[in-house]
């Protein structure tokens, strides 16, 4: 589907994740044992120091508390 543009791309990824009840977010990538990975200068247009990770919706659900 690579024929189709990047903003289409883009809003169904968002509609998707919106059903799904989950949001991106950007976080330092880290090893296997934890320890944080570095930036690889020879690739200057890509940072692999961070990564991309989906992590739920954190709101409030239910029914409201009543006011006495």
């Amino acid at each position: 589907m690579s024929w189709l543009p990047k903003s289409y791309h883009d809003t169904i990824k968002k509609f998707w994740q919106k059903v799904r009840g989950v949001e991106e977010e950007t976080v330092r990538a880290r090893t296997e044992e934890g320890q944080f990975v570095a930036d690889d200068k020879s690739t200057p247009d890509v940072n692999e120091a961070y990564t991309t990770v989906e992590v739920k919706k954190s709101g409030k659900r239910g029914r409201p508390k009543k006011k006495k």
